[in-house]
C-alpha cells in the first residue's frame, strides 16, 4: 500500500552566529527564540511533522523540549558559508530514505523570523495549492521603496528612473522575500537545488511581520510586535513597562 503523503516542517537552526552568538536560542519575550517557530509549525493544521535541523546539542535539546523532532546536521554543512537548501537536501535525504516517509511539500520556516500570525502558514499552504504551484515564498508589500546602487560611475537608481520620478501612487507595488515561510516540493529542491522552483506563489504578510532577528539591537523589535499584536502574553510579574 501506498504510504500517503505528508507535510514536513523543517527549520534550520545552526549553532554557528556571528552577529548573535546563540541567536537560536536566545530569550525572546520569555522563551527561546527557536521555540515561537516551533509551536507555530506544531499549531499548524496542515503541518504533519516538525523537524529542527541542527549541528548543536543545546539546540537540540530545546527542539525536543518544544515538541520538534531533531535531525543532526553534519559539520560540512554547517558552516557559515552553508546555504539553506543544504540543509533542506540533507533533511529530505535522510527522512525519505531512513525514515521512509513520503514527503508532500516541504514548509522551510526560519527561526529568526518568529512573527507569525496563527492560521499563517496555513493559509500559505492553501494559496500554493489554489494557484498549482510548485513553490512559494511569503513577502511583504512596499509602497514607497526607492533603491539606489553605488556604480563605478557613481550613485544610479536601480527600481526607478530619477529622471522622471513620478507619483509615488502611480508605481507599481513592489514586495520584498520576507523569510518567513517557503513552501517547496521535495522534487523541486532535488531537481534544481533551490527552495523556489518554476511556479512561484507568494503569500503576503503585513509589513510588520518583515522584521527578523539578525543581531542583539532587533531582539527588542520583535518583543514590541510580540506583545502588541498579543502573539505572546507579558509575565504579570515582569517589571519590564
Amino acid at each position: 500500500m501506498k504510504k500517503e503523503a505528508q507535510n514536513i516542517a523543517i527549520i534550520p537552526a545552526r549553532g554557528g552566529s556571528r552577529g548573535l552568538p546563540g541567536k537560536n536560542i536566545h530569550p525572546v519575550a520569555g522563551r527561546p527564540l527557536l521555540a515561537w517557530t516551533v509551536s507555530q509549525a506544531l499549531q499548524s493544521e496542515r503541518i504533519d511533522r516538525v523537524f529542527v535541523s541542527t549541528d548543536d546539542q543545546d539546540i537540540a535539546s530545546v527542539a525536543r523540549a518544544c515538541g520538534a523532532e531533531v535531525i543532526d546536521r553534519p559539520p560540512e554543512i554547517s558552516g557559515d558559508s552553508a546555504s539553506s537548501e543544504s540543509a533542506l537536501l540533507h533533511a529530505v535525504e535522510l527522512l525519505e530514505g531512513e525514515l521512509a516517509i513520503r514527503i508532500g511539500l516541504v514548509v522551510f520556516l526560519q527561526a529568526t523570523s518568529p512573527l507569525r500570525k496563527p492560521g499563517d502558514i496555513d493559509r500559505a499552504i492553501e494559496r500554493l495549492e489554489t494557484e498549482g504551484a510548485d513553490s512559494l515564498i511569503s513577502v511583504t508589500r512596499l509602497d514607497d521603496l526607492t533603491l539606489w546602487e553605488r556604480q563605478a560611475h557613481g550613485w544610479e537608481s536601480i527600481n526607478f528612473d530619477y529622471r522622471n520620478r513620478g507619483m509615488r501612487q502611480e508605481r507599481a507595488p513592489q514586495y520584498i522575500e520576507n523569510g518567513s515561510i517557503y513552501l517547496v516540493s521535495p522534487e523541486v529542491l532535488r531537481s534544481l537545488g533551490n527552495r523556489i522552483g518554476r511556479n512561484l506563489a507568494v503569500y503576503e504578510m503585513e509589513f510588520w511581520q518583515t522584521w527578523e532577528i539578525d543581531s542583539i539591537e532587533e531582539i527588542d523589535l520583535i518583543e514590541y510586535y510580540l506583545y502588541k499584536k498579543k502573539l505572546a502574553i507579558r509575565d504579570s510579574g515582569s517589571d519590564n513597562p
